[in-house]
C-alpha cells in the first residue's frame, strides 16, 4: 500500500511540476528539493488529480494538441511507465471502462483488465478530438505489447479529478 501511495504521489507531483512549468511558473531549485522530499510524506488516498495539464509531457511529445485533462494524462503516463498502481489510481473507485463493447467497473476489475491487456503496451496522444466541461475525447495511437498498434478514440469523463468513465473505441 505504501508503494502505491508513493508512486501515485510521485506521478501527481510530476504532473503538478509539468503544469507549473507549462504556465511559466517552474519551481526554483530549492523549491524542487522540497517538492521531491514531500513525496515521502503521508498521502491521503482520496487526493484528487489536478484537473488540467497544459503543454505536452514526454508521453505526448508528438501530440498536436496541448491541453489534456490531467486524469487522462496520468492514465497515459502510467501506461507508458508500466505503472499499474498509478493507472488504477487515475480512476474513481466505481469508475467504468467501456473497452469496445465490454464493461469493466471498479478498481479491482480495472486492475485485472489493465494487468492483462494494457500494461506493457504504449499509448500516445495524437490530438484532442472533443473538449467538454466534464472531460475530453482523445485520438490516440494504442500499441499493445508486441504490435505496431492502431488509432483509437479514448473518451474520458472526469469527476473530482479522477476518471469516472473511459470509453475506448477503435477510430
Amino acid at each position: 500500500m505504501t508503494t502505491l501511495l508513493l508512486r501515485t504521489r510521485t506521478v501527481t507531483v510530476a504532473v503538478a511540476v509539468l503544469a507549473m512549468t507549462a504556465c511559466g511558473a517552474a519551481p526554483e531549485a530549492s523549491e524542487m528539493s522540497e517538492i521531491l522530499a514531500d513525496t515521502t510524506a503521508p498521502v491521503p488516498t482520496t487526493a484528487p488529480v489536478p484537473t488540467t495539464v497544459t503543454g505536452p509531457t514526454t508521453a505526448s511529445a508528438s501530440a498536436s494538441a496541448s491541453d489534456v485533462v490531467a486524469a487522462a494524462r496520468v492514465y497515459v503516463d502510467a501506461v507508458n511507465a508500466r505503472d499499474l498502481d498509478a493507472l488504477v489510481a487515475s480512476f474513481a473507485r466505481d469508475a467504468e471502462i467501456v473497452d469496445v463493447s465490454r464493461s469493466i467497473r471498479g478498481h479491482d476489475a480495472i486492475r485485472a483488465w489493465a494487468d492483462r491487456e494494457v500494461i506493457g503496451g504504449t499509448l500516445r496522444v495524437v490530438s484532442i478530438a472533443e473538449r467538454r466541461a466534464d472531460g475530453q475525447k482523445l485520438l490516440v495511437h494504442w500499441a499493445p505489447a508486441g504490435s505496431d498498434g492502431w488509432q483509437a478514440h479514448y473518451d474520458f469523463t472526469v469527476g473530482d479529478g479522477r476518471i469516472v468513465k473511459a470509453d475506448l473505441q477503435y477510430a
